[in-house]
């Protein structure tokens, strides 16, 4: 019942999200072409991710599933509030990630030692949370995760 009431938190508040506080343009590109990059790139991962879960691109949310390739983190409820514990210790800051992360772990407080781990996970990796990650989908996944500590 959690996680319903989480991921329904997630499907009303994505629109407005994206509409008022992701400012970037959406990338112009589709799964297709993110298959045909190199097999170790990025971009190919990624789209083998959004492929695995039947996802498609999101605008202006690419980066999100970029953290997901690169920081090997599942979609789980619970994976996903890690993932945002992982990006608070790698420097992130934002409403919506300060409201996942309470509202995780108030609905989740036995799960704190994971948050925990994934939140020392991102304060041991260097700050990669920012970058211009459209211009690196052909780099090598593993040049990107080694460069800036990612595990």
């Amino acid at each position: 019942m959690r996680d319903l009431f989480i991921e329904k938190m997630y499907e009303i508040s994505k629109k407005p999200y994206q509409r008022f506080f992701k400012k970037g343009n959406a990338w112009d590109i589709n799964v297709n072409q993110l298959i045909q990059l190199p097999s170790d790139s990025l971009g190919f991962h990624l789209g083998c991710f959004l492929l695995k879960y039947n996802f498609e691109i999101q605008p202006k949310l690419e980066d999100h599933d970029i953290i997901h390739v690169l920081t090997n983190t599942g979609i789980s409820v619970l994976e996903e509030i890690g993932m945002q514990y992982y990006l608070l210790g790698n420097g992130k800051r934002s409403l919506y990630l300060w409201m996942v992360i309470i509202t995780g772990t108030l609905f989740y407080p036995t799960r704190f030692p994971y948050f925990k781990q994934q939140y020392l996970r991102g304060k041991g990796a260097h700050e990669f949370y920012g970058l211009d990650f459209l211009n690196m989908l052909s780099i090598p996944i593993i040049n990107i995760q080694q460069t800036f500590n990612i595990k």
